[in-house]
């Protein structure tokens, strides 16, 4: 047997591999399946709408279900998942698509996972079809509706998932600041791309709320409310996933900047070409030397930057330092979440979990 099929193996082998290729599974079944209902209920049939359905019914099933995973981890640290439990987890997902279609107008995206933004896919129908106005405003304005039925089908996958009337009575008020915080965070991170020279304390606190906060630790400490957890443990994993959901953002910030587009279905350099304030943007303005410095502020005030200006920005950022102070960041607070689950006392196999979801959303790739 050669390496490369003994390695195969070993992850197959993997308890918590398989783990977490079952809740992908299980929860990317469900969401499918409540799409396709909602979308026969709410969208009927007929040209018009068919594309609404189709794109929302390919968007949905992409992705690595990480927020899913997050929540029924929580869940784990108090009782047996059910299918009432992965129902409940589909709706984070459907969250995070609402956020995702917003991100991509808001960021002028043309791919996400390595196919064409749904904004995209819905100006090239309307090219097709040869209609009035501007293909490009019919397609951002398609994709900011169907978020907001992601939206609106989120709270209602909850709501009918099956999980008891008192266990969603504990958990809706975690679940509706969970995204207020997000529509904030995001507006937020609007007013930093506008300011070009946030402080990293700014772009941090916007990380937490937009990121941070609706990727770890709203769905863990949902998924652990929603099954009785005591104040105490949800204080406990509101730590973890503090510390876990900044990491997450750093890595997802570093990705950005030098991700491989064969990998993360992304261009290099997207957040730079989007503008985004991010943490390691703000941390090479703050390592780099002085001339390095007076040839950032060159370039953020261009309208434009070709490929050139891409490869020299990017060869200053990592000269600076950042990309090394950006991962011992993501050490730093990997650290910090393990320490939090040490203070649990959790079961055995629901601490294995959270460990395992923490480094893959510290070492992940895409």
């Amino acid at each position: 047997m050669d390496t490369a099929d003994g390695g195969a193996l070993a992850a197959v082998a993997d308890p918590l591999t398989r783990w977490r290729e079952q809740v992908r599974d299980e929860v990317e079944a469900a969401v499918a399946e409540f799409v396709e209902r909602r979308r026969r209920e709410h969208l009927g049939r007929g040209p018009d709408v068919d594309v609404l359905g189709q794109v929302l019914t390919d968007f949905v099933a992409g992705g690595k279900y990480v927020r899913s995973a997050f929540l029924l981890a929580g869940w784990g640290c108090v009782a047996e998942s059910t299918p009432a439990a992965v129902r409940a987890a589909g709706s984070v997902e459907l969250l995070h698509c609402f956020a995702l279609l917003q991100d991509d107008v808001m960021d002028g995206s043309d791919l996400r996972r390595g196919r064409p933004t749904a904004h995209v896919l819905f100006a090239r129908w309307h090219r097709r079809r040869a209609l009035s106005g501007s293909a490009e405003r019919f397609g951002e304005s398609a994709a900011v509706l169907a978020g907001d039925l992601c939206l609106v089908w989120a709270e209602q996958m909850l709501r009918e998932s099956g999980v008891d009337a008192a266990a969603l009575a504990r958990v809706l008020p975690r679940y509706d600041r969970m995204r207020s915080e997000l529509a904030v965070g995001q507006f937020r991170d609007l007013v930093n791309d506008a300011r070009r020279q946030p402080s990293l304390d700014d772009v941090r606190e916007v990380a937490r709320a937009k990121t941070g906060d609706y990727t770890v630790r709203g769905p863990v400490e949902l998924g652990a409310e929603l099954a009785g957890a005591p104040p105490a443990l949800l204080a406990t994993l509101g730590r973890y996933g503090d510390a876990i959901g900044e990491a997450f953002q750093l890595r997802d910030d570093l990705l950005g900047l030098f991700g491989k587009p064969e990998v993360t279905g992304k261009p290099v350099g997207e957040d730079l070409l989007a503008r985004k304030a991010t943490s390691v943007m703000v941390l090479a303005r703050e390592l780099a030397g002085v001339r390095s410095r007076r040839e950032l502020a060159r370039m953020d005030v261009l309208e434009r930057l070709e490929p050139s200006d891409v490869e020299r920005y990017l060869a200053i950022v990592d000269g600076s330092g950042a990309r090394e102070r950006a991962e011992r960041l993501i050490d730093q607070r990997l650290g910090e979440g393990l320490a939090a689950l040490d203070e649990a006392n959790l079961p055995a196999r629901a601490r294995a979990r959270l460990a395992h979801l923490a480094r893959l959303c510290c070492d992940r790739n895409q």
